[in-house]
């Protein structure tokens, strides 16, 4: 063969392999992102559909078994759950393997989500943390301080840190075993006060104060919270001398669509109606293609500067009031600070009701 042609053949095939290597890279490539984001959706997806049919579908069928020839697995279960009723109340049983699974770090990537500090919280000393805004799931609540996917264990060393919800979760079989395991803790006084008064210190007990009712409000680029009346935590935090820690969650009410639902509205008024009866409430959400899978949306927790809480074992109504004044302000004032940084427009204002 001509050596002209050989050399020309040389290089032909050379192009070749280069455009045929680029398309395997790119090939590869495309694939891995695909299957990171299959995994994302797919660990996200897990925590939607534990939360809201796990508990529900272990009671239906503790109850179909105790029709069949395995009642016994059923019965066990229920004297299980008499003996265990109260650790919900007493500090859960937080496991921290389970809390640094890698299906939660998934789960994370998927918005993402994000913990920022802005002080340190001492380990000498207990806190409660407001949570705010509940959105429809408490995503950033969740990821955040139920899990050490976004760090949480570095960012607060030395802290226990007890993401506290609704009593009621922990009535529905497996599911609150389930739950207890990441260190979720009720919300109730009597759980509360345990953990402020007999677990020791570096405690943060997280509650998002406006529970049920506020999910209601979880609408897109809202940011109206429901807690003017909401001062419980804060004569808890006087009575056992707990420093106070404001918590803003950015892009959490962005990760569902929700049915129109203004107060006052037909769907609204069943609503409250529906929460006053079971405790929490049936906001009609959406996500992705009209599912439960949320948007890809980023959600950051922002941690605010503690506020100082002097112990006052009686504390006066206008202590309490005081106090709650002062934690809106701090909170109103981190929201402040922190929005433009975080899609918020510098004309949107936190409303509290």
């Amino acid at each position: 063969m001509d050596t002209a042609l050989m050399v020309e053949y040389s290089k032909e095939l050379k192009k070749l392999r280069s455009r045929v290597d680029s398309a395997s890279v790119t090939f590869q490539v495309n694939f891995l992102e695909s299957w990171t984001r299959l995994l994302e959706a797919l660990s996200c997806l897990h925590y939607v559909t534990t939360f809201i049919f796990v508990g529900h579908v272990s009671l239906a069928i503790i109850v179909y078994l105790l029709f069949t020839d395995f009642y016994w697995v059923s019965l066990i279960y229920i004297a299980w759950l008499a003996y265990d009723w109260n650790t919900p109340c007493r500090g859960s049983r937080l496991w921290m393997w389970v809390r640094r699974w890698e299906i939660w770090k998934r789960g994370r990537d998927y918005f993402p989500v994000n913990l920022v500090k802005t002080a340190e919280l001492d380990p000498a000393k207990n806190y409660l943390m407001g949570c705010h805004p509940h959105g429809v799931l408490v995503f950033g609540g969740f990821f955040n301080f139920a899990t050490d996917a976004t760090g949480l264990s570095t960012v607060f060393p030395g802290m226990k840190v007890f993401l506290m919800t609704l009593h009621q979760m922990f009535k529905m079989p497996v599911f609150r075993d389930y739950f207890m395991l990441s260190g979720s803790t009720s919300v109730r006084k009597d759980s509360i006060e345990w953990l402020l008064s007999q677990n020791g210190v570096g405690n943060v007990g997280v509650v998002v104060v406006g529970g049920a009712q506020e999910a209601l409000d979880a609408h897109p680029g809202v940011h109206r919270l429901s807690i003017q009346a909401r001062k419980g935590f804060v004569k808890l935090a006087l009575v056992h001398g707990a420093d106070l820690v404001p918590a803003y969650t950015f892009g959490e009410n962005n990760a569902y669509d929700q049915i129109a639902n203004a107060p006052g509205t037909r769907l609204r008024r069943f609503q409250n109606f529906m929460t006053q009866i079971c405790g929490f409430s049936p906001p009609l959400f959406y996500g992705r293609g009209f599912s439960i899978l949320p948007y890809r949306t980023p959600i950051t927790t922002v941690v605010g500067q503690p506020i100082t809480v002097e112990k006052t074992p009686n504390p006066s109504r206008d202590q309490v009031e005081s106090m709650h004044a002062l934690y809106l302000k701090k909170l109103t004032e981190l929201f402040e600070t922190h929005k433009t940084k975080h899609g918020v427009s510098p004309e949107q204002r936190l409303e509290i009701v």
